[in-house]
């Protein structure tokens, strides 16, 4: 138990600590899946960054690329119509209108001015020419110097450069100077333009001469240089007014830089930000390659974190964590079903142990109870067959009935508990099923002759007349309903009907049904107010009446075959499914109790003042056992009118002709002498009256029904002698019933003159009464006195003897003392059994049919009396003994056995022709355990079956005939 615990406490660790990795391993992949979104988001941005700041740049430098193209175009514009024409073909008026119109051409420009190149020797003709002085840019007289770089034409915009001196100005100086001899476009450092005091930069074009060649030196081109052309770029105004025509400008900060200087750079546009955040850098290529420009862009706001970057890692680790609680539900769910089958096993284990044990103690309790119980019933067997007065005879024959019926007890619930067990298995042997019938209806013939009342059985004629199965159990059912219907019967009739289920069926259907289980219905009666059934009382369930009779008795003439095709596989299946019903006209079945009819021990009155006693199992075990056969059980009751009990049971067509084997035969054959024989039945009840032609039929007389005396009459002589004209009647039926002395004058004189011989051609006439009563009353006026229940076997015999027919010599049966007898008269039998009461009853039950009988009370001395080669022929041998069992015994035996044949082979085995006949001695055990596991315990030992005590003379001639017959036949 500690080690049990140890291991559940280290299982619920390991379990935390997996619980702690799992989620360790949620988080971990959470906070990687959230850095990994979030550098990916900042990654985007900085692309999309990037994406923005390139697209500005590029679109900044080719707006320059086209302004530079644009002043280089006016450049050449100047060179071709103005130099040397005389007149010029460009004035000022003409500039300022062109480059105002073509300002939209330039859109980076806020002007465009040109100056010429004045050499000092030619200063006083230009200034003469020109009309003004040349200023500098402070606006005084330009000092003398090599050459001037005055502004003649200009734009209005730049209108103030106009007689300004470009040479004046260091930088200005300094860009004239590099793109004359660079022949592109130069730029200067920012500086604060005049006017608008923004900052901007100025680019200067040199104008040469048109024939300058394209390959031209640096000389050649200073010496074609006629002047210059410039135009300031207010690089804070343009670059804000193409910023704003471009989306997500309010997203990102542009800054443009001079990095000419990369220490010192120079801002052309932009705020200063100080943040930090790390610009993207675009270079900016102005066509200056002394000069470098850039463009710094940067988010205004830092970019803010998508929201799936936090939602993502927070579904993951949900997700994670679902996964692990299912991961760690489905486990538990497998530790907790893994638990509950080892507890399963366990309990199956104990379940099967309880079962040997009940079963072992079922063996005890049986053999325990069957030991005094086989002494009382044998030692009362023997009394009987002493000389006793007719007092002494009824106490003996008293105290065996209650011994019987304490056994029937026993075996009752020997029976339950192997049904439980799931131990009760079912035989298949051929029996005659209407044989079988009428053996059951005969043990309740005393009963129902006591009470008056009809007991009558009915067997359709498609049933078949072999089927194979177990009989006893069949039997066990049968008993146990008719038993019942018996019982609680006081008036009226049981009548039990054997059909084919599928037919059953078929008419119930077409029979309208009445209201079942005690509610009102209206079944079928007669005009004198008798019901159409049986004894002419009300039943519970209308298909016994005539109305559903009818359909049952056509059922050969005309149902068969109009449902020949539908029924023709079934007909011709080896299995057949019948339907047994059991009506009675008893006190029926509560209301409150029909729940619990087929309760183990349950009881419809279960007060202490009951009327009718009974332990309540006997329905529990034939539901059980018709569920075995294949069917089921099933009951109609009404209080106070009846209950109808119908079990189906699916059993084999058997076509062996059982009645010439004496081995298997439960019953006598039917004679055949009557056969062709024709009677009348008087009978006004068209049920009674089907059941009695059916049990006639199966003798062969041929029988005619009717309801009136006047066929009786009939069927004598006339006065003259002579008779009607019709065939002659061997035998009348009359139902006492019918039978009224006061009223049938004239059938009682034709009796009494047939009785004092004045009529010797007369037919016999039998009366049918359900009474013994009945036969002292009517014994004088009728041939003979018949007292019901029927049957064909004591029909036979009434006949025989009243129309002293010879019988043919039959062999003696099986069931007959006799015939028992046979087998065992001289035959050297050992019996085995501590008991020494129950020695002296079975040496006497086996010397009562001749056998010579020996005792011991040890399987020991057993042992030492079956030596090979010993004198008996079958050995009776009890199971449970001190020192050695009956098993142990046997297997001794059956190796003591085994060695002598191999001896006698050996010895044999040189001699041709010699044969070897082996030595098995026939080993029954005597046991009072009855249950499956003694049985299959007695076949593992060697024992060739077994008769449970007390035994009796059936079944002790079913163990002998079986085994002792054939085995000492061949031994003799």
């Amino acid at each position: 138990m500690g080690g049990k615990y140890s291991g559940a406490r280290t299982k619920r660790r390991w379990r935390g600590l997996a619980a702690a990795a799992w989620v360790l391993i949620a988080v971990v992949g959470a906070a990687v899946m959230h850095c990994t979104q979030r550098r990916q988001s900042m990654d985007r941005a900085e692309e999309r960054l990037f994406s923005m700041c390139e697209e500005r740049a590029r679109m900044l430098q080719e707006q320059f690329g086209v302004t530079v193209n644009h002043v280089h175009a006016i450049a050449i514009l100047i060179a071709t119509f103005n130099y040397e024409k005389s007149p010029p073909a460009i004035d000022a008026d003409t500039f300022a209108k062109y480059t105002a119109r073509t300002s939209f051409e330039r859109p980076l420009l806020n002007g465009v001015a040109y100056a010429q190149r004045v050499f000092h020797h030619e200063r006083e003709m230009f200034e003469s020419q020109q009309g003004w002085i040349m200023n500098t840019m402070q606006r005084e007289p330009a000092p003398p110097r090599d050459e001037y770089a005055p502004v003649i034409f200009s734009q209005d915009t730049v209108s103030y450069l106009a007689r300004i001196d470009m040479m004046s100005g260091e930088e200005d100086q300094e860009n004239i100077l590099r793109a004359r001899t660079t022949g592109k476009a130069v730029l200067t450092n920012p500086f604060r333009l005049l006017g608008s005091n923004h900052l901007g930069v100025v680019l200067t074009f040199a104008v040469y001469r048109p024939d300058l060649p394209a390959d031209a030196s640096v000389e050649q081109r200073v010496e074609a240089t006629i002047g210059y052309l410039g135009g300031g770029f207010d690089v804070e105004s343009l670059v804000e007014n193409l910023l704003s025509k471009l989306a997500g400008n309010q997203d990102i900060v542009v800054n443009v830089y001079d990095v000419t200087n990369a220490s010192e750079p120079m801002a052309l546009y932009g705020p200063s930000i100080l943040d930090e955040q790390v610009p993207h850098v675009s270079m900016l290529d102005f066509g200056d390659p002394f000069r470098r420009h850039e463009m710094r862009c940067r988010y205004r706001q830092k970019p803010p974190i998508p929201w799936s970057v936090i939602t993502n890692p927070l579904g993951l680790f949900v997700i994670w964590m679902l996964l692990g609680y299912s991961i760690a539900a489905a486990y538990s769910r497998y530790d907790k079903v893994t638990e509950d089958c080892r507890k399963m096993e366990e309990l199956k284990t104990q379940a099967e142990a309880a079962d040997v044990a009940k079963s072992q103690f079922l063996a005890t309790v049986s053999h325990e109870i069957r030991t005094p119980m086989n002494g009382v019933l044998g030692m009362l067997d023997m009394l009987l067959g002493t000389d006793l007065t007719m007092t002494q005879k009824d106490y003996a024959q008293t105290a065996q009935m209650c011994g019987r019926a304490l056994i029937t007890l026993i075996n009752d619930v020997l029976d339950r508990a192997k049904i439980e067990a799931g131990k009760l298995e079912l035989e298949a042997v051929p029996f005659d099923l209407r044989s079988l019938m009428d053996d059951v209806i005969s043990l309740f013939s005393s009963k129902s002759r006591e009470k008056c009342i009809e007991l009558a059985v009915f067997v359709c004629n498609d049933v078949p007349k072999v089927v194979l199965g177990d009989p006893w159990r069949f039997r066990q059912i049968l008993t146990n309903l008719v038993g019942n219907a018996v019982k609680f019967t006081e008036r009226g009739h049981v009548f039990v009907r054997v059909c084919l289920d599928e037919n059953s069926n078929m008419e119930a259907n077409q029979v309208i049904h009445g209201t079942m289980n005690g509610k009102d219905g209206k079944v079928e009666s007669t005009t004198n107010g008798a019901f159409n059934t049986l004894s002419g009382f009300e039943a519970a369930d209308r298909r016994n009446s005539w109305q559903y009779f009818k359909l049952l008795l056509s059922n050969k003439e005309s149902l068969l075959d109009d449902l020949e095709d539908e029924n023709s596989n079934q007909s011709d299946s080896d299995h057949v499914t019948l339907a047994i019903s059991i009506e009675d006209t008893g006190v029926g079945i509560p209301l409150q109790a029909q729940d619990r009819v087929f309760t183990p021990f349950m009881q419809a009155d279960s007060s202490t003042s009951r009327n009718y006693g009974g332990t309540g199992i006997g329905l529990s075990i034939s539901k059980c056992l018709a569920e075995l056969m294949g069917g089921q059980i099933s009951f109609t009751s009404r209080p106070f009118v009846g209950s109808t009990f119908t079990f189906s049971a699916t059993l084999k067509r058997s076509y062996e002709d059982i009645s010439v084997d004496s081995s298997r035969s439960l019953s006598e054959a039917l004679p055949t002498a009557f056969k062709g024989m024709k009677a009348i039945l008087i009978d006004g009840r068209p049920v009674r009256s089907a059941v009695t032609r059916y049990h006639l039929k199966r003798l062969g007389i041929i029988v005619q029904v009717v309801n009136n005396m006047s066929a009786v009459v009939k069927a004598f002589p006339g006065k003259n002698g002579a008779t009607v004209s019709r065939e002659k009647a061997t035998m009348l039926f009359i139902e006492s019933d019918f039978w009224r002395p006061e009223t049938d004058v004239q059938l009682l004189n034709h009796l009494r003159e047939h009785k004092n011989g004045l009529l010797s051609d007369a037919p016999k006439v039998v009366l049918l009464v359900t009474s013994e009563a009945d036969k002292d009353n009517y014994g004088s006026i009728f041939d003979i006195v018949m007292c019901k229940p029927i049957r064909a076997s004591t029909i036979a015999s009434s006949i025989q003897q009243l129309l002293k027919v010879e019988m043919p010599e039959r062999k003696e049966n099986q069931n007959r003392p006799s015939f028992l007898r046979s087998l065992l008269v001289g035959k050297n039998i050992l019996v085995v059994d501590d008991n020494k009461v129950n020695l002296r009853v079975a040496a006497a039950a086996l010397k009562k049919y001749g056998a010579n009988v020996s005792c011991v009370e040890s399987g020991k001395d057993a042992i030492s009396l079956l030596q090979p080669p010993h004198s008996f022929d079958a050995c009776f041998m009890d199971v449970q003994m001190p020192e050695m069992d009956g098993f142990e015994a046997t297997k001794q035996i059956r190796q003591m056995e085994m060695k002598a044949n191999e001896e006698m082979k050996n010895k044999l085995a040189l001699s041709e022709g010699s044969t070897v006949v082996e030595y098995h001695l026939p080993v029954l055990a005597m046991t009072a355990d009855v249950i499956q596991a003694t049985y299959e315990e007695c076949i593992k030992s060697g024992m060739d079956g077994y008769v449970s005590k007390p035994f009796d003379e059936e079944q002790l001639y079913q163990a002998v005939s079986i085994l002792v017959v054939g085995t000492m036949d061949s031994a003799v």
